[in-house]
């Protein structure tokens, strides 16, 4: 597979960290382990790295304090021009850095171990010098983890350790350099030359002893960890257009997977604003049946089969606990969220609140039934099996979704206000559909009579009551003249691929659309920036109705929307196209994923 295409943005068209400390959300690459990730900025300062697990505190926090947040910073001294890019079919990234006296590159690779995961945290930055002499200098600054500790520094026999809290840094590779510790950092200075080889690395833990490994084997790790990438992106099995934003899609979901649990969480990070004026602050470091539903739908129609059966695990166990009452999200490890509750630091940019945990905890979201039903059928269309206690499980659901079907609820969009919202009925649709399917393949038992009549009959109150003659659209909710883009999910669902959805399309497009993206629902063009994920359901949608040449079109209009390296944040501001939201966004990468699918699989 190729990579992606370029950004309509370059990184050299990115401003400089502003006077406050800040860099624009496209700045941002991201790498990852299967446990955590860390962000870095353009300019080499890592400004977001929770350790131990994607959903700890921070101990490098830029991102969200500038002032006390702390940063692991490695750039070159004076001007410098850069240009970066992940290695190819792998999350290890490669940036390059030009000066006046020089050109080196900085690999920087969250390293894997011999059979996986690393049982300790190994964050790799690798120094080749290429032409000329080029002088590094470096910065490891803990923060303050959102201001629940004080971090302290000390300069050990075996390497200069950090303690942040509960979690023990060494900073490994740095013996020979001019190094300097202060009480709460360490930092140093380095050169190199054409195939000189420096390395700067972290290693961590949390509450363990901490290991302090030879710098050649961390650098050795790299090397490992780009083969580890490089076989996984080998198993995927997709060459169609786009097979470069395709892959760096699934990688960058694979980075979201949490490798104990097999749990995926929604986005890497907590409280980047919707809105640049702030209030729109989510946490997202959390798995949604939702989410998980589209990316085993991704990665089934990939061939992917170790990652897929991880993550269905995962999400039948939560389900089992839960019951046939299942909360739309949890924890990475299957619990239910903490409440929503203020961190006492600024936010980017000063722009707050920053939040940890969840509001929406608890929520009556009826799509949940059609997202659980579609991911099992998706796996037993796949050649698989699922077990007698799950099958019962399954079973309760398709009844208990036959109850709840008439009821309001909260939607996909998780709004205070419960209505009648046309795609979560559709989404209930869907779920019947599904177990009325699988107990006609003889995978399911139950009152399949029961099932096939109340999915129908879902249909019929949608057509009379979530269809207006005057807009000749699905709109939002019963009763509702105003739109709602995620209404376009279910030409995928198959709910309806007819005239009605291609009026649909239009109508959500001439009400919501800013150029080739749109806003989620009615009035948000006033509130948030437009929403990615809703743009490539448009293009899927476009597809499933027949209409290949505007979804090809849409699609080529979209890709190049990604910044740098091919991420996306949730959300892109028409006009100057600034990232908004939380980021990297896994369901802004599984859109693109499955509009790419269906268009190659359509046509």
């Amino acid at each position: 597979m190729r990579e992606h295409g370029e950004s309509v943005i370059s990184i050299t068209e990115l401003p400089p960290r502003d006077s406050t400390g800040y860099v624009d959300l496209r700045s941002y690459a991201a790498v990852g382990d299967g446990r955590t990730v860390a962000l870095i900025a353009h300019d080499g300062s890592v400004d977001w790295y929770p350790l131990p697990n994607i959903d700890s505190p921070p101990v490098f926090a830029r991102l969200l304090d500038s002032a006390n947040g702390g940063a692991f910073e490695l750039r070159p001294e004076g001007e410098y021009d850069v240009t970066r890019s992940y290695l190819p079919g792998t999350n290890v990234l490669r940036t390059t850095y030009t000066t006046p006296t020089g050109k080196a590159t900085v690999t920087d690779s969250l390293n894997t171990g011999k059979s996986g995961r690393l049982p300790w945290g190994e964050f790799a930055r690798r120094i080749d010098g290429v032409e000329g002499e080029v002088t590094f200098t470096w910065r490891v600054a803990p923060g303050t983890r959102l201001n629940r500790v004080s971090p302290w520094a000390d300069l050990a026999p075996q390497c200069p350790l950090l303690r942040v809290g509960d979690v023990t840094l060494g900073v490994i590779g740095c013996a020979d350099d001019e190094v300097t510790t202060d009480t709460r950092s360490v930092s140093g200075r380095l050169t190199v030359e054409p195939n000189e080889h420096r390395l700067v690395a972290l290693v961590s833990t949390r509450h363990e002893p901490l290991p302090c490994p030879d710098p050649k084997y961390i650098t050795d790790g790299i090397e490992r960890t780009i083969k580890y990438w490089e076989s996984w992106s080998q198993e995927l099995h997709y060459d169609g257009p786009w097979s470069g934003e395709v892959l760096r899609s699934a990688l960058a979901l694979k980075f979201l997977t949490h490798s104990h649990a097999g749990s995926i969480a929604a986005a890497a990070t907590t409280s980047l604003p919707e809105n640049p004026q702030g209030g729109k602050n989510w946490d997202y470091r959390y798995a949604w049946v939702r989410d998980a539903a589209y990316t085993l739908h991704a990665l089934i129609r990939f061939g992917e089969r170790e990652e897929v059966h991880n993550a269905v695990s995962w999400l039948l166990r939560v389900i089992r606990k839960q019951g046939p009452n299942p909360e739309v999200f949890s924890t990475l490890e299957g619990d239910t969220p903490t409440d929503e509750k203020e961190v006492d630091a600024p936010g980017w940019r000063n722009i707050g609140p920053v939040v940890e945990g969840n509001r929406v905890g608890g929520q009556l979201q009826l799509g949940v039934y059609g997202d659980l039903f579609e991911m099992v059928e998706l796996y037993l269309e796949g050649g698989n099996v699922i077990d007698e206690p799950t099958a019962r499980l399954l079973g309760d659901v398709a009844d208990r979704t036959c109850d709840v079907w008439h009821r309001r609820d909260a939607g996909i969009w998780e709004l205070t206000e419960d209505r009648h919202y046309t795609s979560s009925k559709m989404g209930c649709w869907h779920a019947l559909d599904c177990a009325v399917n699988l107990a006609e393949a003889g995978q399911l038992e139950g009152q399949v009579k029961r099932w096939r009549s109340e999915r129908d009959e879902i249909k019929k109150w949608v057509n009379k009551h979530c269809w207006s003659d005057d807009r000749q659209s699905y709109v939002w909710y019963a009763g509702s003249d105003e739109l709602d883009a995620s209404v376009l999910l279910h030409a995928m669902t198959g709910f309806d691929t007819g005239d009605r959805m291609s009026r649909t399309i239009d109508a959500v497009r001439e009400d919501l659309g800013d150029g080739p993206l749109l806003y989620r629902y009615a009035g948000m063009d006033k509130e948030e920036g437009a929403f990615v994920a809703c743009s490539y359901w448009l293009v899927a949608a476009l597809a499933e109705v027949g209409r290949k040449d505007e979804a090809e079109r849409l699609m080529a209009q979209l890709v190049p929307l990604a910044n740098d390296v091919g991420l996306y944040a949730e959300m892109i501001q028409p006009g100057d196209l600034a990232f908004l939201g939380n980021l990297p966004q896994g369901l802004s990468h599984l859109a693109l994923m499955t509009a790419a699918l269906t268009l190659v699989e359509r046509y």
